[in-house]
C-alpha cells in the first residue's frame, strides 16, 4: 500500500469517528436558543443541583432542544411575556431516554443525600406511586418542557416533590397568582400543565411522537 492511500484511508479513519461521535438533533428539532433566544436556560440536569445530586446521563452541554413547532411556540409565549416586563426560563426540555433510566436506577437505590432538599415529606420508593419519576416521559419526545418566570415566587422549587407544588394547591394570593399566570401565558400557546408539577407543560400535538435517546452536545 503507498504512503498516499495510508493517508487517505487515515483521513477517512478520522471522519468516521468526528461522525460517529458527533451529536446531531434528532429530526424536526431545533435548539431554543436559535429561535427564542431571550428565554433564560437554567438547564438542571446538566449540573448537580438536581434531586439526583448529579449531573446526569445524556447532558454534555446546558442546551435545550425541542420539536421546532414546540419552540416556536415557546417564542410566542415569551413575547407574551416580555410585553408584562417578565422572561420565561427553561429548567429542562427534550430529554434523552437514558436520562430517564436514570432516574429510574436512582429511585432504587439507597442514596437520599437529597431528600431534605427535593422531597423532605415523601419516601424516596414512593416516587412512582405518586407521579413524579416515570419510566416514560413526554420530555423524550421533544414536546414537554420544564418552566417557570424569572424571579417570581412559585412557592416551592423546581422539581419540589410534594403536595405544595400541584398547580392549584397553595395558600397564599401571590403564589396562584404567579402559577395562574404561567399557565395562562403557556395554554394560550397549545400547552397542558401537568398538575402535580407547576413547572410541566407539554405541547399539544395530534399522532404519536417517538422518544429520542440521542446525547445533548
Amino acid at each position: 500500500m503507498n504512503r498516499f492511500k495510508i493517508i487517505i484511508l487515515v483521513f477517512l479513519a478520522m471522519l468516521m469517528s468526528f461522525s460517529a461521535s458527533s451529536s446531531e438533533l434528532p429530526t424536526g428539532f431545533s435548539k431554543l436558543n436559535d429561535i427564542a433566544p431571550n428565554i433564560l436556560q437554567d438547564m438542571r440536569y446538566y449540573g448537580s443541583h438536581n434531586f439526583t445530586g448529579n449531573p446526569v446521563p445524556g447532558y454534555k452541554a446546558p442546551e435545550c432542544w425541542l420539536k421546532t413547532e414546540v419552540a416556536e411556540a415557546l417564542k410566542k409565549a415569551s413575547q407574551d411575556a416580555e410585553s408584562l416586563g417578565l422572561k420565561l426560563v427553561v429548567y429542562d426540555c427534550y430529554r434523552p431516554q437514558r436520562a430517564v433510566l436514570s432516574f429510574i436506577n436512582w429511585a432504587k437505590n439507597d442514596n437520599e443525600t437529597t431528600k431534605k432538599e427535593f422531597y423532605p415529606n415523601l419516601e424516596k420508593k414512593n416516587l412512582f406511586q405518586q407521579g413524579y419519576i416515570a419510566e416514560k416521559s413526554m420530555h423524550s419526545t421533544g414536546l414537554a418542557v420544564d418552566i417557570g418566570i424569572d424571579k417570581l415566587n412559585f412557592g416551592t422549587p423546581f422539581d419540589f416533590f410534594s403536595t405544595k407544588s400541584w398547580t392549584e394547591n397553595s395558600s397564599k394570593a401571590q403564589v396562584r397568582k404567579n402559577r395562574n399566570l404561567l399557565v395562562s401565558l403557556l395554554t394560550k400557546h397549545n400547552f397542558a400543565n401537568y398538575p402535580r408539577e407547576w413547572w410541566h407543560f407539554t405541547y399539544q400535538t395530534t399522532g404519536v411522537a417517538p422518544a429520542y435517546d440521542i446525547e445533548i452536545q
